[in-house]
């Protein structure tokens, strides 16, 4: 078996050591660098299910911090979320005369969320937001017009290549 810190051959029992967060079976050489770990390796659904027990509640388990993840480009596809969205969401709920809590109750959604969304903390799902539209008469998302596509499809624009060829064809 191999360090997993450096590569060398451990000769022995390799000691399991904690690094910056990561539990490494490493040689004697390199345990110096880490904390030495008593406890088997605990992977995937393993490592959750002791933290949901000491909570003394069995089969509830905890929300994990990707339910409140930041947006990636496949969430753009259909189009892009306004920049504005927190302001516009506000504005329109007391336009409507409506508290965040009578929103929330309205669209079956926590009042906690529409709370971070409108101060801006949580971009809203689709299907979040999709309600909010609905709710409130208001677009958060800025389609692409084809007309604006086809403009800028049309204009070339000259690259240091095709700039060295024009010199080269003046001369």
């Amino acid at each position: 078996m191999q360090c997993e810190m450096c590569g060398e051959v451990i000769r022995g029992a390799p000691k399991l050591v904690r690094v910056e967060g990561a539990e490494l079976q490493v040689c004697s050489k390199c345990e110096k660098f880490g904390t030495e770990v008593q406890q088997v390796r605990r992977t995937g659904m393993a490592a959750s299910r002791p933290s949901t027990q000491k909570q003394g509640r069995p089969g509830v388990v905890a929300a994990t911090p990707s339910a409140y993840r930041k947006r990636d480009l496949f969430d753009y596809m259909d189009g892009e979320i306004v920049d504005d969205y927190a302001a516009r969401i506000r504005h329109a709920r007391e336009e409507k005369g409506l508290s965040q809590k009578d929103l929330a109750m309205q669209l079956m959604e926590k009042e906690h969320l529409i709370k971070k969304i409108e101060s801006a903390g949580l971009i809203p799902e689709d299907a979040v937001r999709r309600k909010l539209e609905k709710a409130l008469d208001i677009r958060l998302v800025d389609t692409i017009d084809s007309d604006t596509e086809k403009k800028t499809e049309s204009r070339i624009t000259p690259t240091l290549g095709d700039l060295t060829i024009i010199r080269k064809a003046k001369k």
